[in-house]
């Protein structure tokens, strides 16, 4: 084996959590220390594995964090690399770009920032040539592609690529420094480090392109398994990529499947056993979930109306367990069985499912720019940080909300 390194990016330390502040104190403080415990441990890792960089393809802060704690931390952490003589090479992103820490905080010589003009640094790891590309955004919106400002791959080395971008687009995510897979390939890198889009993906080949996706999740749209990649570059050249899972706490949906479930104690069975379940089956060290109550049933109604009860029946499951969270109950029930019946309430529910509400509206667009107004700065993002996540948001918001205006109804007309 040649040589190795770590490749990570959007670590967003000490992220805003948003809406997890607003249920649970003991949820907001595991979650809001995770960045910096994982982080914690991708330096670990590096130490392990006694690796010849650490590269942090963007977004190592969030935006408009201003936290000199956070500073110290990090300068405690880059520290213990620079004494294990690990170098980092670091990119900024669209939120280091935001970061006042950006401008403050200095790093050792240990540490390479590259600037918003794209420059190669050329090293040795391990006896072989490594040229390590790289360029920073300096606003935080890089609308335009970056690629054309790299210079050409340097000869007889290992040319790695670092950009932050959206690539060819991706859901929920903005356009950063666009680019295509094709462009990164036709470059003549032979590994493009990536940042931006949370989720990750892997393409192997002569040139192998890498977006490592976030280390740890800091909300429910960020669930599922999290991890950084280990490097490993062998003599002759060929790449091999190892997943290495660092996060502290997990998020999950768990599908709780009511149908044919007619009392209310099968319910609630049903709800306990998917939460056991959930935990047998995810690793996660710290798993948060956030049980969906799906399929047909003549209790949805009353499920729209007591979710609060059910959730109390999870929490008292969650303690029991002791290393499991309950993020919130999301009730998804058909309302076939009540909308079909007659009565009132009946036709009322056919009318709400045949008419709807678009998200865009502009009564509804109204409420909603007059809620985040009024919101602290950091519960802005509450209904997403992009366009189609607040649309998605809003549209499950009235959903839930339509849901308990029939449910109370339906009992009152009972």
């Amino acid at each position: 084996m040649a040589f190795r390194f770590v490749h990570t990016a959007d670590i967003h330390l000490d992220s805003p959590l948003k809406s997890l502040a607003l249920r649970d104190a003991g949820l907001a403080e595991l979650v809001g220390n995770a960045t910096r415990s994982t982080f914690s441990r991708i330096v670990d890792l590096c130490l392990s594995e006694e690796v010849q960089a650490l590269l942090i393809a963007g977004d190592l802060y969030d935006s408009g964090q201003t936290s000199m704690k956070t500073a110290r931390f990090l300068a405690q952490e880059v520290e213990r690399l620079a004494a294990a003589g690990i170098p980092a090479f670091v990119i900024r992103g669209n939120h280091d770009a935001a970061s006042k820490i950006t401008r403050e905080l200095i790093f050792p010589d240990s540490v390479t920032v590259f600037s918003g003009k794209a420059d190669v640094i050329e090293t040795n790891w391990a006896g072989h040539a490594v040229a390590v590309h790289g360029i920073s955004f300096r606003d935080p919106h890089a609308p335009e592609t970056l690629l054309d400002r790299f210079r050409p791959p340097v000869r007889g080395a290992f040319n790695i690529g670092m950009l932050h971008t959206s690539l060819g687009g991706a859901q929920g995510h903005d356009p950063y420094a666009p680019c295509s897979l094709a462009d990164l390939q036709a470059t003549g890198f032979d590994y493009w480090a990536l940042g931006h889009i949370h989720v990750r993906v892997a393409y192997p080949g002569a040139t192998t392109v890498v977006m490592p996706g976030i280390p740890q999740g800091r909300d429910i749209g960020e669930a599922g398994v999290r991890s950084v990649t280990l490097v490993s570059v062998a003599d002759d050249g060929s790449v091999d990529l190892a997943e290495r899972q660092l996060a502290v706490a997990q998020f999950e949906r768990l599908q709780v499947e009511c149908d044919q479930l007619t009392e209310w104690p099968e319910l609630v069975e049903a709800l306990k056993q998917a939460i056991r379940a959930g935990r047998r089956d995810h690793g996660g060290e710290q798993l948060i979930v956030r049980p969906v109550l799906t399929g047909t049933t003549p209790l949805a109604w009353r499920a729209g109306r007591d979710v609060d009860v059910l959730h109390a029946e999870a929490q008292a499951v969650a303690e029991q367990i002791g290393t499991l969270w309950i993020d919130k109950i999301e009730v998804a029930l058909d309302t076939g069985a009540t909308a079909s019946s007659g009565g009132a309430v009946g036709e009322l529910a056919r009318i709400i499912e045949q008419a709807g509400m678009p998200p865009d509206a502009p009564a509804v667009q109204a409420e909603v720019d007059h809620l985040l107004k009024h919101l602290p700065r950091e519960l802005r993002g509450l209904l997403g940080d992009t366009e189609d996540q607040t649309a998605a948001a809003i549209t499950e918001a009235m959903r839930q909300g339509a849901m308990e205006v029939l449910a109370r109804l339906e009992d009152n007309e009972g």
